[in-house]
């Protein structure tokens, strides 16, 4: 199937929109194909600011309506952090998202899982089964490199934009999640991201960050050593390098 006659089938969806590479291709993708679509971009504090920023962006440019719900994502499930954390995850933020599009007159709910999405270890796609969450980019055969390539000559300012899991993915399995945490997750990732570094992790761990970077950044990385210490060191008690380099 093509992702037209998909769009043929489903004139009418909304889109569980998160400002990344595969969602603003299948926003892109439906209102090409002259579907009636709205996008949902869902705030909570597993998302930093510049995923917002982006999705605004996005919507602007491609001129698509959008609405941003705040959600407490922070409930008792989530936040114990079990190993199967990205269930419970989904289902609170894709039921908030359904009861929405629902009211606006959506009965089509998609999400942007491609077909280099390997389901076999994503309790997420588990919850996406059960709300009947349709995933056209997986459904037509769409791989990640074939999104990028696509949304390259689309003129999608996110074709190059690195994947971005959310900040809970920094705190190990078990270890309760907080805002306070969350919060200093995003303060340290900000500040490397103002040096210029990409694509990178500050992954908690005990009350040390331990530092995942591109192997082709390490040496930028012990360039800006000292001063990266320094700063993190004011809400770390250690600063470790992952030597075991971020890989997409």
């Amino acid at each position: 199937m093509k992702l037209t006659e998909f769009f043929k089938e489903h004139p009418k969806v909304a889109v569980a929109f998160s400002g990344g590479v595969d969602s603003s291709y299948l926003l892109y993708a439906a209102k090409k194909s002259g579907a009636q679509v709205h996008a949902y971009y869902v705030k909570s504090a597993f998302q930093p600011q510049f995923e917002l920023d982006d999705a605004k962006r996005l919507a602007k440019d491609i001129s698509i309506d959008m609405t941003i719900l705040p959600v407490d994502i922070l409930q008792k499930d989530v936040i114990s952090n079990p190993s199967n954390r990205c269930y419970y995850c989904k289902r609170h933020i894709f039921q908030t998202i359904m009861q929405q599009a629902h009211q606006d007159g959506y009965t089509v709910l998609l999400d942007g899982t491609n077909a280099s999405d390997d389901s076999s270890d994503r309790p997420g796609m588990v919850a996406l089964k059960e709300l009947s969450v349709l995933s056209p980019l997986r459904l037509c055969g769409l791989t990640k490199a074939e999104i990028r390539r696509r949304s390259k000559e689309a003129g999608l300012f996110t074709w190059n934009k690195p994947a971005y899991a959310c900040l809970a993915t920094r705190i190990p399995t078990g270890h309760p999640i907080t805002s306070d945490i969350l919060e200093r997750t995003e303060w340290a990732e900000n500040y490397l991201f103002s040096l210029g570094f990409t694509d990178f992790r500050v992954r908690l761990l005990e009350n040390s960050a331990r530092l995942q970077f591109p192997k082709e950044q390490l040496e930028q990385v012990l360039q800006h050593r000292k001063q990266i210490v320094q700063t993190l060191k004011t809400r770390y008690d250690h600063i470790l390098l992952d030597l075991e380099v971020r890989h997409e």
